[in-house]
């Protein structure tokens, strides 16, 4: 048996404490990066309910008529609401993140992390009027 180790009453263990199911919920940057990632789930819905309006709208008024009341069931209804919520905060976080991800230099210096950032909020506001212009001039 030379050349193996064998195991001894006195061989050494090591420290392994046990991690909890919910680890997660003892710092709010350990919540908010776990709400990050199943925002990402309201996110694809947001998706596919846009997809299925263009679906229902390409197939004629009356298909159209039946996804608005299909829409209008208050599970949907709550279900969108919960989806915008998330995927508003996924936008903020992202937007807070953006700094980290990407360095941008302006000649040979670096543009400050909170320009980045107030860029991607004043773009953000910018497209939200121009969406909001839109619809309010539809209605007229």
């Amino acid at each position: 048996m030379s050349g193996q180790t064998l195991y001894t009453p006195y061989h050494p263990r090591w420290l392994r404490r046990r991690m909890s199911t919910y680890w997660w919920l003892t710092r709010w940057s350990y919540i908010a990066f776990i709400l990050r990632e199943v925002s990402s789930i309201f996110v694809a819905w947001s998706v596919v309910y846009l997809l299925l309006l263009v679906r229902a709208v390409s197939r004629g008024d009356g298909a159209y008529r039946q996804w608005l009341a299909w829409s209008a069931t208050p599970v949907l209804v709550l279900l969108n609401l919960v989806a915008v919520l998330f995927v508003v905060f996924h936008a903020m976080t992202w937007f807070n993140l953006a700094s980290q991800a990407m360095v941008l230099h302006a000649g040979r210096r670096r543009v400050p992390g909170s320009w980045i950032t107030t860029a991607n909020y004043v773009a953000w506001l910018v497209a939200s009027a121009l969406v909001a212009w839109v619809l309010m001039g539809a209605e007229r």
